[in-house]
């Protein structure tokens, strides 16, 4: 009886001692599996895009504008990506989006290019053609689409600021602008048009008529007001889905 009760006694002793171990265990690891699920399950946005996406993620620039603002309004379930490289066109975003997007598994890519496709036809011959522009353009939204993943689009902003309309590139980026708002049209998609908005702000906040200075720093690269202006209507559009 004296052995049953001191093993009995011991059990005890180990199972509580175990007990406590898997207490402290599980204390330890809760948070850290709390974190994780948190980390998991934050919607991944990729800004997907050239040097003014590149651009963005640099203090004040518009992706550091739009983390900011999400944090400040409380939604700290997003993740904000920048993949914007300087000089890219359309075709270049086409061939890097399986490393650069596709591999992050993002819920959200905002697609923001345009500019060079216009601007180096005249600066280096290396632009993009409109109908290879539109290719490409919808071959990078059917990548996406196929894997469920969210697109908004966004026209190019401006080359040059003058009110008037005489930038040199003005009626390339007017239609490359309608070309990307056929494909949100076409494919039922948001669209954030820079186009529109700048010329709005243009027209009733530049009477000097001067090529830059008013939302851009050298004509295409965004100052502190131009990067406030596209945080804001990008944001508005990821929040509406």
């Amino acid at each position: 009886m004296d052995r049953f009760l001191e093993s009995t006694y011991l059990l005890t002793v180990i199972t509580t001692k175990c007990f406590l171990q898997m207490k402290k265990v599980l204390l330890f690891a809760a948070p850290l599996l709390m974190l994780a699920f948190t980390y998991q399950t934050k919607t991944k946005v990729i800004f997907f895009g050239d040097s003014i996406t590149q651009a963005g993620v640099n203090p004040g620039g518009y992706i550091k504008r739009i983390d900011s603002m999400a944090l400040q309004q409380g939604k700290a379930g997003y993740e904000f990506i920048g993949a914007g490289i300087g000089g890219n066109k359309i075709y270049d975003l086409y061939l890097r989006m399986e490393e650069d997007v596709l591999a992050k598994s993002p819920n959200i890519v905002v697609i923001y290019i345009g500019v060079n496709d216009v601007w180096h036809k005249s600066s280096s011959g290396t632009g993009t053609d409109a109908d290879k522009f539109a290719k490409f353009y919808q071959a990078i939204i059917d990548k996406l689409k196929a894997k469920n993943i969210k697109v908004i689009l966004c026209t190019p902003a401006v080359i040059g600021e003058k009110a008037d309309g005489s930038n040199q590139q003005d009626g390339d980026l007017t239609e490359y602008s309608k070309i990307i708002r056929g494909l949100a049209q076409k494919n039922a998609l948001p669209l954030v048009d820079f186009r529109k908005a700048f010329m709005d702000y243009n027209l009733n906040n530049n009477s000097a008529n001067k090529d830059r200075g008013i939302l851009t720093t050298d004509r295409v690269h965004l100052n502190e007001k131009g990067n406030q202006m596209v945080a804001d209507e990008i944001w508005k559009a990821i929040q509406a889905l």
